[in-house]
């Protein structure tokens, strides 16, 4: 009798336990360059960005993370005010991030979470749009200095950086598209949809072409369909955004120009 007690006992301690483990996310990693360095990790609510802790990285550049899991969440985690990379975890993942300290977002990488695998990838095809973006624009600038900005050489330049241009931005678009296609129900999708191209305007750019509200409306079925994130803080908020940007665009319906980009907007 005692024993089938004691065994009760331990399969208790046990399940309580694996509970436990389960409603935590871990986040450790190895930064280069971060030696004795500090780093921030902030929750992305519904209501802004909300500070949780500092990580002091120790002599190796490692360091450790747990906090509560109470529904899935954006995590920023800052090597500076301006670099910083998001992470997604769901319950029970134990995320592992390497990069270096002085270019955090284009030189992460993760591992142990889909989520974060996901939106890992997302920030990577945006890095080699903006490096593509840069190459064009200081093309721009060069031949201005060249040949002057009003002048007939400078515009037959043009032609061909504005080509470029639309070159660079068709591949983002396209491939945000497919994107939010092909992730449905994600909330990494949410952060699909404000990703920027030439300064803080976004690839999906609902302002300029109001015909792209359609993606919006894509993102928010998509969470509304699953079961496990209808109710998530962040899809609530998300479906009161979605209604104030439905009203913006058919209001800016009527004037839409169809997408023309040309370098220098």
């Amino acid at each position: 009798m005692k024993k089938t007690i004691y065994i009760i006992a331990v399969a208790l301690v046990f399940t309580l336990v694996s509970c436990h483990k389960k409603d935590v996310v871990k986040i450790n990693g190895t930064i280069t360059n971060g030696a004795g360095k500090t780093m921030w990790i902030e929750e992305l609510t519904p209501d802004g960005p909300q500070f949780i802790d500092s990580l002091r990285l120790d002599s190796k550049g490692q360091f450790k993370f747990t906090h509560p899991y109470t529904y899935q969440t954006f995590y920023y985690l800052h090597a500076s005010p301006t670099d910083y990379i998001v992470l997604l975890p769901y319950k029970g993942e134990e995320v592992k991030v390497t990069g270096d300290i002085d270019s955090l977002d284009r030189s992460y990488y993760v591992e142990g979470s889909q989520e974060c695998t996901l939106l890992w990838q997302l920030q990577d095809y945006s890095n080699m749009g903006t490096r593509k973006l840069m190459e064009v624009l200081a093309k721009d600038q060069a031949n201005r200095a060249q040949y002057g900005f009003d002048t007939p050489a400078y515009k037959e330049a043009k032609k061909e950086t504005d080509s470029l241009f639309r070159e660079a931005y068709d591949e983002q678009f396209l491939y945000l598209s497919r994107y939010i296609t092909e992730n449905s129900g994600s909330l990494s999708t949410i952060i699909a949809l404000y990703k920027p191209f030439n300064g803080d305007r976004p690839v999906i750019d609902v302002d300029r072409y109001p015909e792209l509200f359609t993606f919006y409306e894509m993102v928010i079925e998509g969470l509304e369909a699953d079961d496990e994130l209808k109710d998530n803080p962040h899809t609530i908020h998300f479906k009161n955004v979605v209604e104030r940007v439905r009203y913006q665009a058919e209001r800016n319906m009527p004037q839409a120009s169809g997408m023309q980009l040309t370098v220098g907007e």
